[in-house]
């Protein structure tokens, strides 16, 4: 049986406020406490991280650094495009797929990358629904959301990982559950919602029954989470080998294969203010507590970084500091 937590389940357990939230595009004023006259850190990152970013990590930094903030949340592959193209200049750039940040900019748009926080991909859904009635039973949740018409929702597989992740889950559940035609049934069952945004807002207000979400994304909307084996969840490193069994190709032509989820971040070479994005990124590295609190989880390894990363960063990341 899968096991479902609510928001004061997740927040009992961590002993903490725990935030998180998805919003396809958003901006921060990014003027904080002590620092609103300071160089302002602009950051694109990915909408699963709105929450733990505008309202946990930048005000934070806002604080207690010389520098202010402002953010903008998009799909990391609509992400990722963006910068490649030079249709944006961001002092930080965050994914939701470490994998896809490394492949798309480094090295030839950035000189390094720093894996920082995991998430896991489950299902959260409207308690006062009849779905939710029956996901609250315990009943299988690909019974429940394979069956006609329910209609779950799911972000584009074209925009941002989670879309790519939950297309992949359902091939990796037609074979974990060994039912063929499982994978069609659960894509013809559920519905793109047309941005990230509002996905668990028609959930919150009844208009969706269930959505394929992070796990961080119900515990800020207070929803019912349920948390899927690990063979399915994208959380376990044990099980890397095999969720790359899985793949998505995009609208693009560009075939992405299963892997954990994993943020990442780093500082473009053509950033406007590398100083600050440095900085913030060092930020990010030094306070796990704030992620933790906004309902991501920083296992033991993270963080771990690739390529030339600079000085004070490195010190960070190898625990010199």
């Amino acid at each position: 049986m899968p096991k479902q937590r609510s928001r004061r389940a997740f927040l009992a357990a961590g002993g903490g406020a725990a935030l998180g939230g998805c919003v396809f595009v958003g901006t921060s004023p990014g003027l904080f406490g002590e620092s609103q006259s300071g160089p302002a850190a602009d950051v694109l990152a990915a909408g699963s991280l709105v929450v733990a970013i505008d309202e946990q990590v930048g005000p934070a930094f806002g604080r207690d650094t010389d520098y202010s903030y402002r953010g903008e949340f998009r799909g990391s592959n609509a992400i990722m495009r963006l910068v490649e193209g030079g249709h944006k200049r961001p002092d930080v750039v965050v994914s939701a797929d470490a994998g896809l940040l490394r492949e798309a900019l480094v090295p030839d748009h950035a000189a390094w990358d720093t894996v920082f926080a995991a998430n896991e991909v489950g299902i959260t859904y409207n308690p006062d629904t009849r779905v939710g009635d029956r996901l609250a039973a315990g009943e299988p949740w690909h019974r429940v959301l394979a069956g006609s018409r329910v209609e779950a929702g799911r972000t584009d597989p074209n925009l941002d990982p989670l879309g790519y992740r939950t297309a992949m889950l359902f091939d990796l559940a037609e074979h974990y559950y060994d039912q063929p035609g499982l994978a069609a049934d659960l894509h013809a069952n559920s519905t793109v919602a047309a941005q990230e945004s509002h996905l668990l807002a028609g959930v919150e207000a009844g208009g969706r029954p269930a959505a394929y979400c992070y796990r961080n994304m119900a515990v800020d909307h207070d929803l019912p989470f349920v948390e899927l084996p690990p063979q399915l969840n994208f959380a376990d490193p044990d099980y890397t080998d095999h969720y790359a069994t899985a793949s998505y190709t995009t609208d693009q032509g560009t075939t992405i294969t299963g892997r954990p989820v994993l943020y990442a971040a780093t500082v473009p070479k053509n950033a406007r203010n590398p100083e600050a994005g440095q900085r913030f990124v060092q930020y990010v590295l030094e306070h796990p507590d704030v992620l933790r609190r906004s309902g991501l989880t920083v296992p033991d390894g993270l963080p771990k970084s690739d390529g030339q990363l600079p000085q004070e960063l490195r010190s960070v990341v190898e625990g010199d500091s």
